[in-house]
């Protein structure tokens, strides 16, 4: 609780638009987050988020926030036509 009201403090976050792609941001989980190397004991970044390809990579995210969604929480998404 507190990380969530500190974060509202102008200055606290020092990229204040990271705070807009937060884990639950716009009535949606995020989408799986990745990091490096692309191939770690088993476990595989999608190629698409090693493509470049910013638009291309931009609809994954949201495809799979909304499954992401749908799954875990679907009464977000009541009332919204999904």
């Amino acid at each position: 609780m507190a990380d969530a009201i500190v974060r509202l403090i102008p200055g606290v976050i020092s990229d204040e638009q990271s705070a807009f792609s937060d884990c639950f941001q716009d009535d949606l989980l995020s989408a799986p987050i990745y990091t490096r190397p692309a191939n770690y004991k088993g476990w595989e970044v999608p190629p698409i988020l090693l493509s470049g390809n910013e638009a291309k990579i931009k609809a994954w995210e949201m495809e799979k926030a909304l499954e992401r969604t749908k799954q875990l929480r679907p009464d977000l998404l009541e009332g919204k036509g999904e």
